[in-house]
């Protein structure tokens, strides 16, 4: 069962074509809770289908965390290895991906505590291949101005010093900012995630986007 699970990871992009993609026909669409009540039932087919319907956002989820792919590959199977484990614990007074990211979460957050502040790699490099979350903190510089070939060099040094900015703030605050403002969840998917109050998702989203104001001031006064 474990290995099942695993290997839907690994073949993280491939997988998709078990959600419908690809060129053969498309599967019945079930919601979560079906696929859930379907595996317990001991249709193994289900929980591939929940990997292959989740698996791209716990891993991006999990890249901005610990900004490692390699490491984020790793967290996400061992994600989905828990949440299969543990499908008798959801109860579904949850959303089934939010209980998920959950797992994930604390996952990211156990991997960070052990092995301690963590050098951001830069996400346009040829580790990762993806800059978005870099982009998604960086738009409000590009939106100032079109920037021109001689430039392009610094573009890779901006996303370097923003994920690096991110990767300064305390867990809780970098997770906040990651469930808002890259995942763009909502306040209560974000605090049934962290497992807080509304209110505190939203005071402490307020201080993560101070905090990341301030180590990023020096860098957007150089595009005033």
């Amino acid at each position: 069962m474990a290995k099942r699970a695993s290997n839907s990871v690994e073949g993280r992009r491939g997988a998709n074509r078990a959600a419908g993609g690809g060129d053969g026909p498309k599967p019945i669409a079930f919601d979560d809770l079906t696929l859930v009540k379907r595996f317990r039932q001991g249709d193994m087919e289900s929980f591939s289908l929940l990997v292959a319907k989740y698996q791209d956002r716990i891993y991006n989820m999990l890249l901005r965390m610990c900004g490692r792919a390699a490491d984020a590959e790793e967290l996400a199977q061992e994600a989905f290895l828990r949440a299969m484990e543990r499908i008798g614990q959801f109860h579904g007074r949850s959303k089934f991906y939010t209980w998920l990211f959950r797992i994930a979460a604390n996952l990211a957050i156990s991997h960070r505590r052990r092995g301690g502040r963590i050098k951001f790699h830069s996400l346009s490099g040829p580790e990762d291949g993806d800059t978005s979350a870099a982009d998604a903190l960086t738009s409000p510089l590009a939106s100032r101005r079109q920037i021109g070939p001689a430039e392009a060099v610094e573009t890779v040094e901006t996303n370097e010093y923003v994920m690096d900015a991110l990767g300064q703030l305390d867990e809780e605050f970098r997770l906040v900012i990651v469930l808002r403002d890259i995942e763009e969840m909502d306040y209560a998917q974000v605090a049934d995630v962290m497992n807080v109050p509304v209110g505190t998702v939203k005071s402490r989203l307020h201080r993560a986007r101070a905090m990341l104001r301030d180590r990023l001031r020096g860098l957007l006064d150089d595009y005033e």
